[in-house]
């Protein structure tokens, strides 16, 4: 072994070689010597391992087309398209909502042009991006006017930092929520420049604690859905409509951190939990904060709607510049929002409504197709069986969807999670989820020309 690592080349005497002076020219200097580097070092550490007892030709071209591989993968995108088999349709670390084809036509037409994100066409003076996605916006929701920033803890920032910076935020306790990532409410709310006043108990709040919390310094009573988890049992909470009039007495303003936001009814589906935007102002809400990529089905934004004084205030507010959405998410959100109006049907048009609404039988017959392409693979045993999906995002905890999923279970050769893993590598990665020793691929979250992709990159794994 000793032998072979004094015969290993220095780097400049490789580089000298004619394959390797002809990736030079196809790459770059820079580009060929960290590939080179790297694979000494991988061979190095090899042969003190003793897993390799021979040293490659280095002059060869079989060499130089390893390191021609690694450089291509360095290149490719780190930002991949992925088949979401795990049942979660908003899945956070998947993308959350997948978009509409006229979504993706939006930002396509104002990503390859010029656009009037800021002009007025009819004036030919300055306009305001706002204006775009406001008017719809409140006609969807009922809200007296609308600003949209770049996601829902930014539209919470600003509203708190716009309405109670240097002043009280009276909050329940069972509200404090925790988002993704560790952010937590009171975080924010500490960096908004207000002071949190925490009321009630964990499981119980009620409207005497908000009312004996207010004081000349009280800016804000806030509300935040708990659309991650619940709690249950002996539990309660003062309604919001009881909550706006003891606001409106008291001179200070309702604000619900809402997280999700729906703009229809769901509960046709099973889906009785998460409250529609309309309702909560029609509650008397002064303002609501929702996100664009949950159950709206659009492109990440958070939304802020509601009483148009507030929305002035809030759009003049120095730190809306630092927060305000990009002109293709725009583009994607004004084209999602267009969707919930006549004559389309956002349930057949929006991909996140078009899985929470599919029926089941359509569910079951993907996956017993699924099922039928994949028989004849050796050494994978395949079944269909009835599985639960979610709605994941934050939205719905307590809350599933019945489902099929395609079972895959390589036995003693090949245990659950190598399948899995060998999945996530292909060229087009597959996710799904190990239940029971078996990989589960839930039919819900794949569309149908994503089966095609699914039994590709199966024939390929199982065909080695």
């Amino acid at each position: 072994m000793n032998s072979l690592l004094r015969h290993l080349p220095q780097v400049e005497a490789v580089l000298q070689t004619p394959a390797m002076l002809t990736l030079i020219d196809t790459y770059s200097r820079d580009e060929v010597v960290t590939a080179l580097r790297l694979s000494l070092a991988s061979l190095r550490a090899d042969l003190l391992a003793g897993r390799v007892q021979d040293l490659p030709d280095f002059d060869g071209d079989a060499f130089a087309a390893s390191l021609e591989k690694a450089m291509g993968a360095s290149r490719s995108a780190n930002l991949r398209p992925v088949v979401n088999a795990t049942g979660i349709i908003i899945h956070t670390n998947l993308g959350r909502a997948r978009l509409a084809p006229e979504a993706l036509r939006a930002m396509h037409d104002i990503g390859v042009r010029p656009s009037n994100l800021e002009l007025n066409l009819a004036t030919g003076k300055r306009g305001s991006r706002h204006d775009h996605t406001a008017a719809l916006i409140c006609e969807l929701t009922g809200a007296e006017s609308a600003l949209v920033v770049n996601n829902c803890a930014a539209a919470v920032v600003l509203a708190l930092t716009g309405t109670a910076a240097g002043r009280k935020v009276i909050a329940s306790r069972g509200e404090l929520i925790e988002i993704g990532g560790s952010f937590r409410l009171p975080d924010v709310i500490a960096q908004s420049g207000a002071t949190l006043k925490e009321v009630g108990s964990t499981n119980k709040t009620r409207l005497s604690d908000y009312a004996d919390a207010i004081d000349g310094d009280t800016a804000v009573l806030l509300k935040s859905h708990t659309s991650n988890f619940r709690i249950v049992g002996f539990t309660a909470a003062p309604s919001r409509t009881d909550l706006a009039r003891l606001a409106a007495e008291q001179g200070v303003i309702l604000m619900e951190d809402l997280g999700s936001g729906v703009l229809i009814d769901l509960s046709p589906y099973g889906l009785t939990d998460e409250p529609i935007v309309r309702d909560i102002l029609d509650a008397g809400v002064d303002l609501v904060m929702f996100s664009g990529d949950k159950l709206l089905g659009g492109p990440q934004a958070g939304i802020i709607a509601g009483r148009a004084d507030l929305i002035d205030e809030l759009r003049k507010h120095p730190l809306a510049r630092a927060v305000r959405i990009d002109k293709l998410s725009l583009a994607a959100l004004e084209a999602t929002l267009r969707l919930y109006r006549a004559p389309f049907d956002p349930l057949a048009r929006i991909p996140v409504l078009q899985m929470l609404s599919q029926p089941l039988v359509e569910v079951q017959a993907r996956a017993e197709n699924l099922a039928q392409a994949l028989q004849d693979l050796d050494g994978l045993n395949v079944s269909v069986a009835r599985s639960s999906a979610f709605v994941g995002g934050g939205a719905l905890p307590q809350q599933s969807l019945a489902s099929f999923s395609v079972r895959l279970d390589g036995g003693a050769a090949r245990a659950a999670d190598a399948i899995a893993d060998a999945l996530r590598h292909g060229h087009t990665p597959v996710v799904g989820r190990i239940h029971q020793g078996r990989l589960w691929l839930d039919m819900r979250t794949v569309t149908d020309p994503e089966v095609s992709m699914i039994v590709t990159a199966c024939r390929a794994l199982f065909a080695r």
